[in-house]
C-alpha cells in the first residue's frame, strides 16, 4: 500500500484552472518531488491531501485512510508545512511552537530545541516583525519537530538563504535515512535533484510525467566548447563524424555521443587552442515538459 496516494484526482476551477485526474503515488521511506512553475497545480493537490478541499472526481488518501474524511486521524501523524505561512503574530517565535506543540501533544521539546538550533533560529521577538526567511524556519521547525512519519512540504525553501537552503537538504536527507515519507512541492531543481527518489512533473494541472531520479541524472548529455585556432579549421571540424551542435566564429560546440576517445582522436588533429565542457543540468531536461515559455 502507499502511504501518499492520488488517484484520478480532479478539481475544477474553471478556465483551466485546478488539477485535472492527478495520479500519483509515493511509497514509505520515499522523498518525492512535485516539480511545477507557479499556478501548475501542486498547492491545489496539496490542499486536497491536506483535506482543506474535496475533489470533484477522483480520491486521494493517505496511510490508507481518506484524506477528507478521516483527516483529524491522518494530523496526528503528519507533519506540514505551508507555500503560504500564517502565524497568529502576536506570539513570540518560542511561545507559538510551544502552542503549536502542545497542540499537536508533544511533551519533549528536546527536538524543538534541537531544530531552531539547526536553523540557527532566534525565537525572540513577535512574529510580525520577523523576515520572511525566520518565518519559513519557524514552519520548518513546525513541521518536523513532532517526529512525524508522513511530510509534506510546500515549497519548503521559499525565503530561505543558500546556507539554510542546504541545512533544509541535509535535513531531509537525515529524515530520509529514518525512514520518513516525504512529499514536496518545490520549483527549485537543485533541491529536487539532491533529495527526492522521483519527481512527478505537473504541467497546467496534469500530470506529464514521473522520473526516476537517478537514471534521470544519468542523462545528462554533456557538450564541449571547441576553441580552434582559426575559422577555417572551425569549418574543417564540421566535416567530421561528431555531433556538431553548433559553429561560431572559431568556436564549435560538440555534443557527447559516448564515444570520447574517439572525440579525443579527431581533436587531436586540429589546431585547438581551449576545451571546455558543459554538463546539462536537470533543470534543462525538464525544460522540454513546459516548453519555451515555461508554462
Amino acid at each position: 500500500m502507499s502511504v501518499i496516494e492520488t488517484t484520478n484526482l480532479t478539481k475544477n476551477y474553471g478556465n483551466g484552472k485546478g488539477v485535472f485526474d492527478v495520479s500519483i503515488s509515493v511509497e514509505k521511506g520515499e522523498v518525492f518531488g512535485f516539480l511545477g512553475p507557479n499556478g501548475a497545480g501542486k498547492t491545489t493537490t496539496i490542499r486536497n491531501l491536506l483535506g482543506f478541499i474535496t475533489p470533484d472526481h477522483g480520491s486521494c488518501s493517505i496511510l490508507g485512510m481518506d484524506c477528507f474524511k478521516e483527516s483529524a486521524r491522518i494530523q496526528q501523524k503528519l507533519g506540514y508545512l505551508a507555500g503560504e505561512i500564517a502565524f497568529l503574530d502576536d506570539l513570540d517565535g518560542r511561545r507559538l511552537l510551544q502552542f503549536i506543540g502542545q497542540m499537536k501533544g508533544i511533551k519533549n521539546v528536546n527536538r524543538i530545541e534541537e531544530l531552531m538550533e539547526f536553523f540557527e533560529l532566534d525565537p525572540r521577538g513577535k512574529v510580525k516583525k520577523m523576515s520572511k526567511g525566520m518565518k519559513q524556519k519557524i514552519g520548518i521547525v513546525a513541521a518536523f519537530m513532532a517526529d512525524p512519519e508522513v511530510i509534506i512540504l510546500d515549497e519548503p525553501t521559499s525565503g530561505l538563504d543558500p546556507l539554510m537552503q542546504n541545512r533544509f537538504i541535509e535535513l531531509v536527507l537525515e529524515e530520509k535515512k529514518k525512514g520518513k515519507t516525504i512529499l514536496m512541492s518545490s520549483h527549485i531543481f537543485e533541491e529536487i535533484e539532491k533529495t527526492c527518489d522521483r519527481t512527478a512533473i505537473i504541467r497546467e494541472g496534469r500530470i506529464v510525467a514521473v522520473e526516476n531520479m537517478e537514471s534521470l541524472s544519468g542523462k545528462k548529455r554533456k557538450t564541449y566548447i571547441v576553441v580552434l585556432e582559426s575559422e577555417e579549421a572551425a569549418n574543417r571540424l564540421k566535416g567530421e563524424m561528431l555531433e556538431i551542435q553548433s559553429v561560431k566564429g572559431r568556436e564549435v560546440i560538440i555534443v557527447s555521443n559516448g564515444n570520447i576517445p574517439g572525440m579525443l582522436q579527431i581533436l587531436s588533429q586540429y589546431p585547438v587552442k581551449s576545451l571546455d565542457i558543459k554538463t546539462q543540468s536537470i533543470e534543462e531536461i525538464f525544460l522540454h515538459y513546459y516548453g519555451r515559455e515555461g508554462k
